[in-house]
């Protein structure tokens, strides 16, 4: 019989415990095509699984006697086990085996999502997946690696625990001062950043001139709506990186909108995309599915993404009506929070507050709307207060809620 790699992994994964504890958690039945070695390689796989130890020959004999299987496939795969024990004694170099078997899982990775893509496509009412759903198997597939990472050890990765001390963290400043000293610098990576304000107060107006302070620097951005339209979050941008009031951009003459236009591109590096979804239709998973989209279509990858705003999203573990507000919440708080973690990335979104809140000038977590779930889950939360004599004087007023960049006092 001709040596193959999936001989070589099988015979490794029975008779080689280092080979064995370090590949199988990246091993899939599929990556095996003919039929007896997905039979011995599921067999293997099931027994490692459950007696944490190599099975012998004698073992996996048993254990396919047992296994309702035509007489042919029983043949077929004991000859293979046969072959096998007659192969182990001669050993190879561990690192070969594994950037062998590493190569052996992305090839056929690829080749599996190549197929699943041209089966989706041909054959759409079988699929249970649409076309979306392509470059996520794609990305994943090519993705594929022997990540040796399994934990921080505290005391052999002391030195690479003092060079975190000392790394600057990547963050994305405010043009607001303030907000830089409480956060130490701005929104950090991997975090959920929410602002809490009434019907009305100007979360969305708040989001917008963050976003615009974020394009400025040199940021992508990605800004997605649920509730205004694309056109009525670019109208609020214009107002804030043209510097002109809302209601004056209808009167602006054309000539000057597109000098102004061609003054702001100059200067600005970063680029925008507004993406709108129907009210409490669209979950982390669309999301995601629109970050792949926009990498393929139009080479963009956001820095930051702002979601206006986190209430209408949907969640994509519960259906609305099947649970109640405070659980909804707090999995749409999670799965966006779980989002900026896998894309490392900020992402700053709002929510509204009580009844109560509303007519609050001293908003606490407590006025949180629908799930106190979200304070919970969220890294960064302030509140945006507003009242007669703050509009009077033409300002609103900022209250931190949560901080786990700073001390919140």
């Amino acid at each position: 019989m001709q040596q193959r790699v999936e001989a070589l992994i099988l015979k490794n994964l029975i008779h080689n415990e280092e080979y064995s504890r370090k590949v199988l958690p990246f091993l899939k039945k599929d990556y095996f095509m003919e039929h007896a070695d997905k039979l011995l390689y599921t067999q293997v796989e099931s027994f490692i699984n459950k007696y944490n130890n190599l099975p012998t020959k004698e073992a996996l004999v048993i254990e396919l006697d047992n296994t309702p299987l035509k007489d042919e496939e029983f043949e077929n795969v004991t000859g293979l086990l046969d072959y096998l024990e007659g192969q182990k004694n001669e050993q190879s170099d561990i690192t070969w085996l594994l950037e062998t078997t590493e190569k052996f899982c992305q090839d056929k990775a690829i080749y599996n999502a190549v197929v699943s893509s041209i089966k989706i496509l041909d054959e759409p009412e079988k699929s249970k997946d649409d076309k979306g759903a392509i470059p996520e198997l794609l990305t994943d597939a090519l993705s594929v690696s022997f990540d040796p990472h399994v934990g921080h050890d505290y005391l052999l990765d002391s030195d690479d625990r003092f060079d975190f001390y000392h790394k600057t963290e990547k963050k994305i400043p405010f043009d607001l001062e303030y907000f830089n000293k409480i956060t130490g610098g701005g929104l950090s990576s991997k975090t959920l950043n929410i602002a809490m304000a009434g019907t009305g107060v100007g979360k969305s107006l708040f989001m917008c001139h963050v976003s615009s302070g974020a394009l400025s620097q040199g940021n992508n951005v990605l800004y997605i709506t649920l509730e205004m339209s694309e056109e009525r979050i670019a109208e609020r941008i214009d107002a804030n990186l043209l510097n002109i009031r809302l209601d004056d951009l209808v009167s602006l003459p054309k000539k000057m909108y597109e000098k102004k236009m061609e003054e702001l591109k100059s200067k600005v590096k970063g680029r925008l995309i507004i993406k709108e979804y129907p009210t409490a239709s669209a979950h982390s998973g669309h999301f995601r599915a629109l970050f792949n989209e926009l990498a393929l279509k139009k080479s963009f990858k956001p820095d930051v993404l702002f979601i206006d705003y986190l209430n209408i999203c949907a969640s994509s573990r519960f259906k609305g009506g099947n649970v109640g507000s405070y659980f909804y919440i707090k999995a749409i708080a999670e799965e966006l929070r779980g989002l900026a973690v896998e894309c490392n990335m900020p992402i700053f979104s709002a929510t509204q507050t009580t009844r109560t809140g509303f007519v609050s000038t001293d908003i606490g977590l407590e006025d949180t709307s629908e799930s106190f779930g979200l304070p919970a889950t969220a890294d960064f939360m302030f509140a945006i207060i507003s009242s007669e004599q703050l509009e009077a004087l033409n300002q609103i007023r900022v209250k931190q809620l949560k901080n786990r960049y700073n001390d919140p006092t």
